[in-house]
């Protein structure tokens, strides 16, 4: 059955305001259309309460407080210590949404003249947020054709794209205990690392990476799992879908090089994956669905349990997503950071379903809070690349005649300061961003994914 759940409705009505005046500013990210979830700490003394909130303009609403008040038809004991884990369990988070926009919107008096409004709506700016799900399990995807013909070309300029790429999504399992929220630092991991291009140049050594990188990508949460032995098909991996965002996963690239044969990243991935504090959900991103990637003509077609019309005409997401770059001096100076790339989810090879069809396709069991990423999002242009291994790389494997340039020859990044960068120093702070935009709809964004890296220990 097609599915009918993420459709446009009345809540993506660009003319709707909200009483939240921060969040009618042209230049707002987070408008009634949009209203992301996210998990927040508040402190009170000694004792720390986490609960649901949602993001409107420059404030914070607390679901549970909200109902914990008694006056707006949530009952208080559903709503203790509620979490998204509950909500994409039962399935509630699209009424939710509405109910939540009906609260917001401007005529609306009932919360905004509410005796306790200062207390339900907090400013965001200082919250302490923290992981939005209770994340058991994290897969990492391969799913942009472009990116994995760049690092093909890189490594085997003869034959840069294994025979399988295009017919299964290819992903490995990621490592969910070093999962991070946004704003934490990431140390430089230690590892083994070559003193030359392959083996005959001396034996490896153990010591600090050296060529430490970023990858752009965009994550996925599951809200509704499937048992032990079942499948997903395609239609329904959209329905089971809770919403998306940001996530950047570290690579340690001299000791991915060292170990990633023959059963790929380990230790080079496993130190640290950093995500966005708000889950924007699939039904704010109705209007902002695409097509699939279109094909070449000589391209295998998806095999059937990753093929339907739905996902073919409305699979992807036109998404923006932006990588800034702040090295330390640049702060010191306060400077801006300088933007390194920007990119489309649009371009990836695999949609967000079939990655997920794919997953359950074996039997596996997925559950209530699993993230999966799209790994890096790169496009077609030198300046969609997603990351600094390809965004500093020479060669262009998409020109006509390929300019296919062995590995070492690479145009260092330049910064406002003067600094040069192939790969990441001690110091610098990457900055994610991500936004939907289209004609005749508000614009709605994914907030900031950021970490700053730290010395190795």
């Amino acid at each position: 059955m097609a599915s009918t759940h993420f459709e446009i409705d009345e809540t993506h009505d660009p003319n709707l305001e909200s009483w939240v005046e921060t969040a009618n500013a042209d230049d707002s990210l987070f408008p009634i259309q949009n209203l992301p979830f996210a998990m927040a700490i508040e402190r009170d003394g000694d004792e720390a309460f986490i609960g649901v909130a949602v993001r409107i303009g420059d404030m914070l609403l607390d679901l549970n407080a909200l109902a914990a008040t008694g006056d707006f038809g949530l009952s208080e004991d559903d709503w203790s210590f509620f979490t998204l884990d509950n909500i994409a369990e039962d399935g509630s988070q699209a009424r939710l949404r509405k109910q939540i926009q009906g609260l917001l919107r401007k005529g609306s008096k009932k919360l905004k003249d509410h005796r306790d409004r200062d207390e339900l709506l907090k400013p965001a700016d200082g919250a302490e947020l923290v992981m939005p799900f209770v994340i058991g399990d994290y897969t990492d995807f391969y799913a942009s054709l472009h990116h994995a013909t760049n690092v093909g070309s890189m490594f085997r300029p003869d034959n840069p794209l294994l025979p399988n790429y295009k017919w299964i999504p290819i992903g490995y399992h990621g490592r969910a205990s070093s999962l991070m929220i946004s704003g934490g630092p990431v140390r430089r991991p230690k590892g083994q690392l070559l003193p030359g291009a392959t083996i005959e140049d001396g034996a490896p050594q153990y010591g600090p990476c050296k060529l430490l990188d970023y990858e752009m990508e965009i994550g996925y949460f599951v809200g509704r799992g499937n048992e032990s032995g079942e499948t997903i098909s395609v239609d329904e991996a959209e329905e089971r879908l809770f919403g998306v965002c940001l996530v950047n996963d570290w690579s340690a690239r001299d000791i991915q090089k060292w170990e990633y044969q023959p059963l790929g990243p380990f230790l080079a991935k496993s130190f640290a994956t950093t995500v966005s504090p708000y889950v924007v959900t699939m039904e704010a991103l109705a209007p902002f669905r695409t097509g699939a990637f279109e094909r070449a003509a000589d391209d295998p077609q998806p095999l059937p349990h990753l093929s339907s019309d739905r996902n073919k005409s409305h699979g992807g997401i036109d998404m923006f997503v932006e990588v800034y770059l702040a090295s330390k001096q640049m702060r010191e100076k306060g400077m801006e950071p300088v933007r390194l790339s920007r990119g489309n989810g649009k371009d990836m090879y695999w949609t967000p379903a079939q990655m997920l069809a794919h997953h359950a396709s074996n039997g596996c069991n997925m559950q209530v809070g699993d993230l999966f990423a799209s790994g890096t999002v790169s496009g077609p242009t030198r300046e969609s690349r997603g990351s600094l291994l390809e965004l500093s790389w020479d060669g262009d494997p998409f020109a006509s005649p390929p300019k296919v340039v062995p590995g070492s020859e690479r145009t260092p990044i330049k910064l406002p300061t003067g600094e040069e960068r192939k790969f990441l120093a001690d110091g610098d702070e990457v900055i994610m961003r991500g936004y939907c935009e289209r004609d005749g709809y508000r614009r709605i964004g994914f907030g900031e994914c950021r970490g700053i890296v730290e010395a190795a220990g």
